[in-house]
């Protein structure tokens, strides 16, 4: 049994530490004391710990107790965070998403002896997984990720909850968004290229560019097309950009009876309200990653890997919660087990290469009710 520290008790830092004390004595820490003492009511055994991570000396003396640091804190802090922890000698798991570029922290990690696998969510997460192990025997040239959250019940006008802040989602419509096409890489604006797509168990769902290839974009680059695009219900992408063409997206401020107002801000707020995940709302997560290539006997296939997962009445935790979560505490027992202890920053597709850890990841989901569907074909 080890000591994990958990950073960050949102949605999905709160079932990462939930499901870690299946295993390991395990310390949640956030500043709000009253998101602990309701985690700590749903889960007694927890341990839990009021810590601000901008408090650098605190946070590392918090961290050094313990033998592996799980970092779920927002993005804007994640970046900062991660290079905090890795010059504490910690390894560490994380799942901050931020915007910057965590293979910029590598030649740190190897100095400070430290592994820390980053970006360990379902996407990214385990689509660059799946990349990275059929990288291996395959030689690709076509990469694709489909995914999104969403809510059961379609509420007009936008028929979407975000499972995240409002801030964090508006980012995904605003940042320009990166692919590769012919072995170049592209800058579109998000939002663009939509096209309907078909799911089982759902139907009709609208697919548009976003900015979520990140790692792969440098870790792949012999792959010649590579794209990531997000799943909303149909219709919601025209609302988004009404609102991002008429400028409630921008970062300026506007001038309101005397005051200065953050156009962003302002929006958020509203969104916030109409966007906001109950605490127990049905919700479900949709992704599809493809790949094609040629196999070891020079064979054209198709590679699919279907997920449906819904929100698990039993568990009152979010499909989204588990899906992103589970992939973390997964990487988290399998770097504590012994099967992956390489020195450095490792995105997932860098530690599911291995087969013993693709196929780690894969189990423990299973275990935990999240199954992805596997599907070959010669093309």
């Amino acid at each position: 049994m080890s000591k994990i520290i958990v950073l960050g008790g949102g949605m999905v830092g709160s079932a990462m530490a939930i499901d870690l004390t299946k295993n390991h004595e395990v310390l949640l820490t956030d500043v709000n004391a009253e998101i602990l003492n309701s985690v700590k009511q749903r889960c007694p055994k927890l341990e839990v710990k009021e810590l601000d991570v901008n408090d650098v000396d605190n946070l590392t003396l918090t961290i050094k107790k313990h033998d592996l640091v799980v970092s779920a804190v927002p993005g804007f802090l994640g970046f900062k965070t991660l290079k905090n922890i890795i010059e504490a000698k910690m390894n560490v798991i994380d799942i901050s998403f931020f915007p910057e570029n965590s293979l910029e922290l590598n030649e740190l990690a190897k100095q400070n002896n430290v592994t820390a696998i980053v970006d360990c969510g379902v996407a990214p997460g385990m689509d660059n997984v799946i990349l990275g192990y059929y990288n291996e025997t395959y030689k690709l040239d076509f990469f694709e990720c489909l995914v999104g959250g969403l809510p059961k019940v379609k509420k007009w006008p936008f028929c979407y909850k975000a499972p995240f802040s409002p801030i964090d989602v508006i980012e995904e419509y605003t940042r320009p968004a990166r692919y590769i096409e012919n072995s170049e890489l592209i800058v579109r604006e998000p939002l663009t290229d939509c096209e309907y797509v078909e799911f089982d168990k759902v139907g009709t769902l609208e697919s548009f560019n976003s900015d979520g290839l990140r790692s792969i974009i440098f870790t792949m680059p012999h792959i010649p097309n590579m794209k990531e695009k997000t799943l909303r219900y149909p219709g919601h992408v025209e609302y988004i950009r009404v609102l991002k063409e008429s400028g409630f997206f921008a970062n300026d401020t506007i001038d309101v009876k005397g005051t200065k107002v953050s156009k962003l801000d302002f929006t958020s707020k509203i969104l916030f309200k109409e966007w906001k995940l109950e605490a127990e709302e049905p919700e479900l997560t949709v992704m599809r990653v493809t790949l094609r290539g040629l196999n070891k006997n020079g064979e054209k296939e198709e590679i699919v890997y279907d997920l449906h997962d819904e929100y698990d009445e039993i568990t009152k935790t979010s499909s989204m919660a588990r899906t992103t979560g589970y992939t973390a505490t997964a990487a988290a027992n399998l770097f504590l087990e012994g099967l992956f202890s390489e020195k450095g920053v490792f995105p997932p597709e860098l530690v599911g290469k291995h087969d013993s850890c693709f196929h780690y990841f894969m189990n423990y989901l299973k275990e935990r009710g999240i199954v992805y569907t596997k599907k070959i074909s010669k093309i």
